[in-house]
């Protein structure tokens, strides 16, 4: 498909599903966290994406030599990826899919944030500073709410799950800042897997046994987040950027926090109070102000 200048039909309807699947992803690990301890499950899904990538690689005739120059940067990608995924599934077991859903996907106002001091050109409009201030009070507003009606609540996930979103944008700094800017996505996306697989495993067995009586259900889902999530699901984002406009694509993103609230409510019954709906709302607004597209003279 040749790229286009804006997002049609069908980049809508395949942007809209993909924020559906990463906000069922999170429904997923919920689910599987009572079988398989969090930060193993989160070190066997980055062996069987390793692994799945790079046979796709190899089946597609792509290289996977090491570029000179990006070992520094490809251990840093890998060790930060394992920090995002701890964070990630242990919030997950500690807090609720509704919660965690509107703190993490605070990411681009991370990466703004970040962007504006590290990455020449990308500085901070004020419309954009309007967005990271009204994420930033839905950020606070999660924190902060935890009375009646707020659904299953840690404070320790809800801190847990805002590192997993920092971590996330440092992830997408190292890919943009370092020597791995030059290199294929799909060589990133090993670097992170390849090298977060046995900082996972090994960090696993500090958070206490491996296995919490599985059952057929939660190996299920690890075959899901290892095939759908981190293999297919992240080529078919890469796919899209190349196809559609990264500013277009991003204001996206908003939508997975609102399915996240969603599914949490309909799938675990979860419940959904003012303050995480008011979070929400604050949220989503900050992060189309901080994708929208600087207007051109």
């Amino acid at each position: 498909m040749d790229p286009k200048p804006r997002i049609d039909a069908f980049g809508v309807i395949s942007l809209t599903g993909f924020a559906l699947l990463l906000a069922f992803n999170q429904v997923v690990i919920k689910l599987v966290n009572e079988g398989l301890q969090p930060v193993f499950f989160a070190g066997l899904r980055s062996v069987g994406g390793a692994l799945l990538i790079f046979g796709w690689m190899k089946l597609r005739g792509l290289s996977v030599a090491i570029a000179p120059g990006t070992i520094p940067a490809g251990l840093m990608i890998g060790v930060v990826f394992a920090l995002e995924f701890i964070c990630l599934f242990w919030a997950l077991d500690l807090t609720s899919v509704t919660r965690t859903s509107v703190i993490f996907y605070t990411m681009p106002m991370w990466l703004a944030l970040a962007a504006h001091v590290l990455i020449p050109g990308e500085r901070l409009t004020p419309m954009k500073s309007a967005g990271l201030l009204l994420a930033f009070a839905g950020v606070v507003v999660a924190l902060t709410m935890r009375g009646d009606g707020a659904g299953e609540t840690s404070i320790l996930g809800d801190i847990l799950a805002l590192l997993g979103a920092i971590f996330w944008a440092a992830i997408a700094l190292c890919a943009r800042a370092t020597k791995l800017s030059t290199v294929r996505p799909e060589v990133q996306l090993l670097w992170q897997l390849t090298i977060s697989a046995p900082l996972l495993l090994l960090a696993a067995l500090f958070f206490g046994p491996l296995l919490r009586d599985p059952e057929l259900i939660h190996w299920v889902g690890l075959a899901f987040q290892t095939v759908v999530i981190v293999s297919a699901g992240f080529l078919f984002w890469l796919w899209l950027l190349t196809i559609y406009p990264a500013s277009s694509v991003a204001a996206f993103s908003f939508l997975t926090p609102v399915f996240g609230v969603a599914l949490g409510w309909l799938l675990l019954g979860e419940e959904v109070g003012p303050g995480i709906l008011v979070a929400l709302v604050l949220v989503c607004a900050g992060l189309v102000l901080v994708n929208r597209p600087a207007r051109r003279g």
